[in-house]
């Protein structure tokens, strides 16, 4: 790719090919989105329990998360008129179809979707008049062949982008935890280039171009560099982006980051059986050492068992972006240790190119 010239994604241009990664609860919202859209990027705003700061949340999930979408859709676009804007929306979310829905509804651009296969998200999304891409998130070449497959024999459609995370990214991962010990960096490569000819195939059969952007653990432009060797259009970051004046989390929680150090950064497992990456804080340690958490629930996840689970996520994800960083989980990137101040988005962004 000429990385030199704008990207295309859909009929739209962007600037520079980068896609600012989802990050919940609260991370990216329009605040963060609505910077890295002006400033030349993709702006995604992370629908997970969004709603947290409204008054009827814990009464009314539903209709609290998405009144909040719509403002923070708002709040970002009033920053960014004319880029591209959209949200994070995962499988394992309870009521993603009403999410899907609703980012349709106010205009989102793109939605990007993981946590889960998103099989039947064209179907959901089908009455965009306005045209709102889809990015689904893969990790291996099977996930790809799968979601490509069933999307075309079932909705006739392929996607406008298809994301590729790697296992050095942050929050829920697409890998086991035996593959996250296991996998060496040059193995991933070999994955990324067997996904992209899944793709080369399916932009084939279909005569539509499917762009590709990968993400996990891109911290320098070398990293990037390394990535679009491999023939991707576009990367995705998202732990760069949590330490900046920009993001919507807490000061303390920015903190935490600069403070972490490379031996802090673990695998832990979500209360619905996911691994995924954080910060070993003393929350974790708790929960490693088989403490049990006190919680409420939200009926945030499919397939959780409130009595069962040793935390609730959504709170301890409140808990985090709210700065009360010794109670909450902390998400981040394999390199989240290397953050060491507080930068702007368009530091950010011009760092990678």
């Amino acid at each position: 790719m000429n990385r030199g010239q704008p990207w295309k994604l859909g009929e739209r241009s962007v600037k520079y090919p980068i896609l600012q990664g989802g990050m919940g609860i609260g991370i990216s919202l329009g605040g963060l989105a609505g910077a890295v859209a002006r400033e030349g990027g993709v702006g995604i705003i992370s629908a997970a329990q969004i709603g947290f700061r409204e008054p009827d949340f814990d009464s009314n999930p539903l209709e609290a998360n998405l009144r909040a979408m719509e403002k923070e859709y708002t709040k970002a676009r009033k920053t960014a008129p004319d880029g591209i804007i959209g949200f994070n929306i995962m499988m394992a979310m309870n009521h993603c179809e009403a999410y899907v829905k609703k980012a349709v509804e106010i205009g989102a651009d793109l939605i990007v979707s993981g946590a889960g296969l998103p099989t039947e998200l064209p179907a959901w999304a089908k009455d965009s008049g306005n045209k709102t891409m889809l990015a689904p998130i893969v990790s291996t070449e099977k996930a790809a062949k799968v979601i490509l497959k069933y999307w075309w024999k079932k909705h006739h459609v392929v996607p406008e982008l298809l994301i590729i995370e790697g296992p050095q990214a942050g929050g829920h991962l697409g890998f086991s935890e035996a593959q996250l010990r296991e996998l060496e960096q040059e193995d991933y490569r070999n994955e990324i280039r067997k996904i992209l000819d899944v793709v080369k195939s399916y932009e084939e059969v279909s005569g539509c171009r499917i762009m590709t952007a990968v993400g996990g653990g891109i911290d320098t432009k070398e990293k990037a560099d390394s990535v679009f060797e491999l023939g991707t259009d576009a990367i995705q970051v998202a732990t760069r982006f949590v330490t900046t004046e920009e993001c919507d989390a807490d000061q303390r929680y920015k903190e935490a980051y600069l403070k972490a150090g490379k031996e802090d950064i673990v695998i832990v497992k979500s209360p619905v059986g996911m691994p995924g990456r954080a910060i070993l804080n003393p929350f974790m340690k708790r929960v490693i050492a088989g403490e049990k958490i006190s919680h409420s629930c939200h009926g945030c996840l499919h397939g959780c068992q409130p009595q069962q689970i040793p935390y609730c996520i959504t709170d301890a994800l409140i808990h985090a972006v709210k700065g009360e960083t010794d109670e909450g989980l902390l998400f981040c990137g394999a390199k989240a240790w290397k953050a060491t101040r507080i930068e702007t988005v368009k530091e950010v962004i011009e760092s990678f190119f």
